[in-house]
């Protein structure tokens, strides 16, 4: 029997809870890396001076504190995240970055506790593909959204296009052996394929739908740190390796760094990545 999506979340909400650490520790490391993803939604959610915006799935705050900065004190950004430990990281950066203007609540993005046409723009970055019923926030992201307001989420796209994030697995699997991905369950990729987010924010009644593959890269100082990374913040990984033996976790190492050291360029491990860029609008109707 598989979980139920109630069982999901609370799964979910305890592995967020347990690398909100590690996530803050690395906070400044995607801030530098990865910052352009932040930028883009802020732009295809078309945000500006004085909106009220809703952003899902906020972690440590992506791409909320950028929303907060864009709309001003004249507007104000709500973050909804199922992990606490990971909201509270985004709170204490809005507070050294004196933004009074975001709000956090911790929650299920599946059943927003807001009323309908209350928001002037949504954002989400890397959020819905983990979510076991992802209609169902897509028809809640159309009720909250006011008419004539835009959606942006960030998703990834497809594994071969992201090797820093398949090269873990790829590592486990050569060791041990691993049941095959289930593409329905939610996880990573659940949404890569093209079309398939746009397609149910078009069953949502949304309108105007794009969908882009944004194509980018971000590097580490080494394969070392790459692999720092990794076991601090993945927790999929970090459930996976905490089933291996002292040695098959130094094998597993060993794996990855190999792995990872194809992708030096220069005096840097610089990985492709490719992310699918969604954007929708309520229509006025």
């Amino acid at each position: 029997m598989g979980q139920t999506p109630e069982q999901v979340i609370d799964s979910q909400r305890q592995d967020w809870n347990r690398v909100a650490g590690g996530w803050e520790k690395w906070d400044r490391f995607f801030d530098e890396q990865m910052a352009f993803l932040n930028h883009r939604l802020v732009a295809d959610a078309r945000l500006r001076v004085g909106l009220r915006v809703l952003d899902l799935g906020s972690g440590t705050g992506y791409p909320a504190i950028l929303a907060a900065q864009t709309v001003g004190a004249a507007g104000s950004v709500m973050c909804i995240d199922l992990a606490k430990d990971m909201l509270a990281v985004a709170e204490r950066k809005a507070k050294r970055l004196s933004l009074n203007n975001i709000s956090l609540r911790a929650g299920d993005v599946t059943s927003l506790p807001f009323e309908s046409n209350s928001f002037d723009a949504i954002t989400s970055r890397f959020c819905l593909m983990f979510l076991p019923e992802i209609p169902k926030a897509a028809a809640e992201i159309a009720r909250v959204l006011r008419p004539g307001s835009w959606v942006a989420a960030a998703v990834w796209s497809a594994p071969e296009k992201n090797p820093s994030i398949g090269l873990s697995m790829a590592a486990i699997k050569q060791v041990i052996e691993l049941p095959p991905p289930d593409l329905t369950a939610p996880g990573i990729f659940r949404l890569a394929m093209p079309g398939e987010l746009a397609g149910l924010f078009r069953q949502a009644g949304l309108v105007e739908v794009t969908d882009h593959e944004f194509i980018g890269e971000w590097s580490y100082s080494s394969a070392e740190e790459y692999y720092t990374s990794l076991m601090e913040i993945a927790a999929p990984v970090q459930n996976l390796m905490a089933k291996l033996t002292e040695a098959q976790k130094q094998d597993v190492k060993q794996r990855i760094l190999d792995a990872a050291s194809i992708y030096r360029r220069g005096e840097r491990v610089t990985f492709p990545l490719a992310v699918r860029m969604v954007a929708a609008r309520k229509p006025l109707g």
